[in-house]
């Protein structure tokens, strides 16, 4: 056996083994795991059998072996609205939307929540939090609309005990009425010590750290913007320097021009796809693992679409509506929206 697995590692060193990409897509199966009267914005999948969300009404749950283990938390007299989610090494954070927001990381053995403890509160007009995520076990990152003139940025770099916010000297400004979307936590993307941040209303713009947050730029895009419900909804990047903006208008669905664009370059310079052609509105975007960053799909309110070339031509695999979308591997995903998640398998 030793020597059989000797030749076939010289054997692959000298016929450069490369992972192959995926087969395109062409239908997708869903089956709903957990329905209730939430609307269920925020999901993180730890594994095909397990994914966590947050919703309204205070609920947060774990969807494990397909049975849910749900648990409201209460902040004083309030139940608040929980949009954003995020996995960490032994805890999972969920944040709250508007004032007074709050983060609460609740810990996790692996097979039920321990501790809840609340580690971040922000109050004051203007206050609404939508999309978190981590670069790694230790450092974190979570963005809301501007407070002042600039967006609300706070930062973890112990693993999501404390949190700190970036202060406006040290961001690019906004201008008056340019905000994100609480839509589907996904406003922030990250990428090796990279992330990005998208915006809509009155601007819809990519702010971009190279350096998890000590420094920071913005870069225009071509997407549609200028009335409160136009902009950029998500963004995913393959790599540092690979990456998708989705959105359109939420209040014209329909409208497939200005509402998808690519970035080869880190976000200097974005190009509009698929412009004039379907998909319209969508609220979320991811790459497909394993596909060179060649597959892609993009879930909204209108169905499920996919992309084999990274966008430049799409398919509908579905009318069916979700908010949010994570996958777990190349072909399972989880996805959330109204009163229900489901798991989306696709072929």
């Amino acid at each position: 056996m030793l020597r059989y697995l000797t030749i076939l590692l010289v054997f692959c060193t000298l016929s450069a083994c490369v992972e192959s990409d995926n087969e395109e897509f062409t239908s997708v199966q869903i089956e709903e795991v957990f329905r209730d009267s939430l609307s269920i914005r925020a999901i993180a999948p730890m594994s095909a059998d397990r994914v966590w969300f947050g919703a309204n009404q205070g609920m947060v749950g774990l969807i494990d072996s397909l049975t849910p283990k749900l648990a409201r938390v209460k902040y004083e007299e309030d139940f608040r609205e929980f949009r954003s989610i995020a996995i960490g090494k032994d805890a999972v954070y969920i944040l709250s939307v508007e004032s007074p927001a709050v983060l609460y990381r609740i810990g996790f053995d692996g097979e039920e929540a321990t501790a809840v403890e609340l580690v971040y509160t922000e109050e004051g007009e203007g206050v609404f939090y939508d999309a978190m995520t981590f670069w790694d076990e230790k450092e974190g990152i979570a963005m809301g609309d501007p407070v002042g003139n600039c967006l609300s940025i706070i930062i973890t770099r112990d693993g999501g005990r404390n949190w700190s916010k970036v202060d406006c000297s040290q961001l690019p400004s906004t201008v008056s009425g340019e905000a994100a979307f609480a839509a589907s936590n996904s406003n922030i993307a990250v990428s090796g010590d990279h992330a990005w941040i998208v915006t809509g209303g009155k601007k819809a713009r990519v702010f971009h750290t190279p350096d998890r947050g000590s420094n920071w730029e913005v870069f225009e895009t071509p997407i549609v913007s200028g009335g409160a419900m136009t902009g950029i909804y998500s963004v995913d990047f393959w790599d540092d320097q690979n990456g998708i903006i989705f959105g359109g208008d939420w209040e014209n669905k329909a409208r497939n021009k200005g509402n998808k664009a690519v970035t080869t370059d880190g976000g200097k310079n974005w190009k509009l796809i698929a412009d004039g052609n379907d998909p319209g509105y969508r609220s979320s975007v991811r790459f497909v693992p394993g596909s060179s960053g060649r597959g892609v799909v993009a879930v909204g309110s209108p169905g499920i679409s996919y992309s084999p070339d990274g966008g430049e031509s799409w398919t509908a695999l579905s009318n069916e509506g979700f908010y949010a979308i994570e996958f777990v591997n190349d072909t399972l995903a989880y996805a959330s929206g109204r009163n229900r998640i489901a798991k989306l398998i696709f072929r």
